[in-house]
């Protein structure tokens, strides 16, 4: 992705040939029938041909486990989270403002593990999507001296602002291409420049999409509302995944919807045989007391329900939630704790305030 936010195609069939470049017989090899995802806008690159996360013909998500104690810490969250016994109310309220998690996947030819995710921009035609990484640092308790230091450095304004734009991909309608800012462009943007740079994400080329900031709004909000009421966890270096429709055409979200994740399993590797990870966990804790992990990969029951057709078209359509998703996502570094999570408190209000402004002007 271009760090000048340069356009990326020209015209609907390059488009959909950006897109589906790698679902092909191309210069990135499919594995079990995975393809890289067309739709990461942030995060580490690796497993599979190093390209990062990767698209599972049922329509989940697959992120690589990164090594101990970040990975093992990540997949135990989601696991104690999403456990089909949870009696926890906090974490059983968490759950709606993550993605859903399906267990563990192992490629045949490898002994790379994945985390099974929803993919949450499935539904969406022609989705916006930013990741912002929230709290006033990105560096956990434990982080050595050295690593506190790079962290800081990278954007030493993190502390004030309590955000930092990892990446986004917006879709323009003029030109039915996309842009895309990187990280470095987020890095770039100070308290001046913070404001008009967000906006840019809601921004299709024609004017400002001022539907889609207020529903993003709202559902932050309510993410700030479970972290209020909640003390037992801490999460540094975690992102919120924003995601809205860019098509100004109807979708039938029918068509996009993926295939039952339950049944996509009969090539992974079973997740009790991945629960063994857990003993390499570091300054981590269970998050249920009392419950074991599910080990059947079915979390969440069977399908997603079939979403109503949205006509993007209709403004009166906007009040719609179908219109907006916003996600938690990125949890290596979750800690059990008995206060508040302040850092991050501070970064969904700023965030808040930031995007309530770009409605004001």
């Amino acid at each position: 992705m271009s760090a000048d936010g340069q356009i990326m195609d020209s015209s609907s069939r390059t488009l959909e040939k950006l897109e589906n470049k790698n679902n092909k017989n191309g210069s990135v090899k499919q594995v079990d029938g995975c393809v890289p995802f067309s739709h990461q806008v942030a995060g580490h690159k690796c497993g599979i041909n190093n390209t990062g996360v990767l698209q599972h013909p049922d329509g989940t998500i697959l992120k690589q486990l990164q090594a101990p104690p970040r990975g093992p810490r990540e997949m135990n969250f989601y696991t104690q989270v999403f456990a089909k016994d949870c009696t926890d109310k906090r974490l059983l309220d968490l759950r709606q403002h993550l993605p859903k998690f399906y267990g563990t996947w192992m490629p045949r030819e490898s002994h790379e593990l994945y985390l099974k995710l929803e993919d949450v921009t499935r539904r969406f035609l022609r989705p916006c999507i930013m990741d912002v990484k929230i709290g006033r640092r990105s560096y956990d308790p434990f982080a050595s001296k050295e690593k506190r230091e790079e962290q800081i450095s990278k954007y030493p304004l993190m502390e004030e602002i309590g955000f930092l734009l990892l990446g986004m991909r917006v879709y323009q309608i003029h030109s039915d291409s996309y842009i895309t800012h990187d990280q470095f462009y987020g890095r770039s943007l100070r308290k001046d420049t913070l404001k008009n740079g967000l906006s840019r994400f809601f921004h299709n080329g024609q004017e400002l999409q001022r539907h889609a900031v207020s529903l993003i709004i709202s559902k932050i909000r309510r993410i700030l509302r479970w972290f209020e009421s909640q003390t037992q966890l801490h999460f540094y270096a975690s992102s919120l995944l924003l995601v809205y429709e860019g098509s100004p055409h109807t979708i039938n979200t029918s068509k996009h919807k993926p295939a039952d994740p339950a049944t996509g399993h009969q090539q992974g590797e079973p997740q009790s045989k991945a629960l063994s990870f857990q003993s390499s966990l570091t300054h981590s804790h269970p998050y249920c007391h009392n419950i074991e992990g599910n080990t059947n990969g079915k979390h969440g029951g069977s399908e997603e329900k079939k979403a109503k057709e949205i006509g993007m078209g209709d403004k009166k359509q906007f009040g719609q939630e179908e219109a907006v998703e916003v996600k938690m996502i990125d949890f290596a570094h979750v800690f059990q704790s008995d206060s508040p999570d302040e850092s991050y408190m501070y970064g969904l209000r700023n965030l808040l305030s930031t995007l309530e402004q770009i409605l004001k002007d």
